[in-house]
């Protein structure tokens, strides 16, 4: 998967299993609070396992419109959502706009749980446990 993030999302392209021609690219809404679980992720990419590779673009600017139009267009180009959930997420107001315009956009959407002792709820948000099965399930869905 390769990443592209921004203050408080990336973008992930997944590479596809061997023998799996179709890239997925899938977009990473995440609280800024939850920076270190976003780039756990990355480190679980750089496994060999892993058929993916992250690129971190973060852009550290505040919200305005602008930037706005721009996360709206990597989630119009991606085939889904993950959103890591955690406590940080209530209050993030980044990452709420994220999720309410993928689902604006009808794109498939996922909660990861970032911390295995948080279990937030987020409305609207259904959110499973981290594990590379999951990850892959949702991601071989799309």
């Amino acid at each position: 998967m390769s990443f592209i993030a921004t203050n408080e999302g990336c973008k992930l392209v997944y590479m596809g299993r061997p023998g799996l021609a179709e890239k997925k690219t899938v977009f990473v809404a995440f609280a800024i609070e939850d920076q270190r679980q976003r780039d756990l992720l990355k480190g679980q990419s750089l496994h060999p396992r892993a058929p993916y590779e992250f690129i971190d673009m973060s852009v550290k600017e505040p919200y305005d419109s602008g930037w706005k139009d721009k996360v709206r267009t990597r989630i119009r180009r991606s085939h889904g959502v993950i959103a890591l959930v955690s406590k940080n997420s209530l209050a993030s107001s980044g990452q709420k706009w994220e999720i309410q315009c993928a689902k604006e956009e009808g794109k498939p959407l996922l909660g990861v749980w970032a911390y295995s002792s948080d279990r937030t709820v987020l409305a609207g948000v259904r959110t499973v446990a981290w594990t590379d099965v999951n990850i892959a399930t949702f991601i071989d869905s799309l």
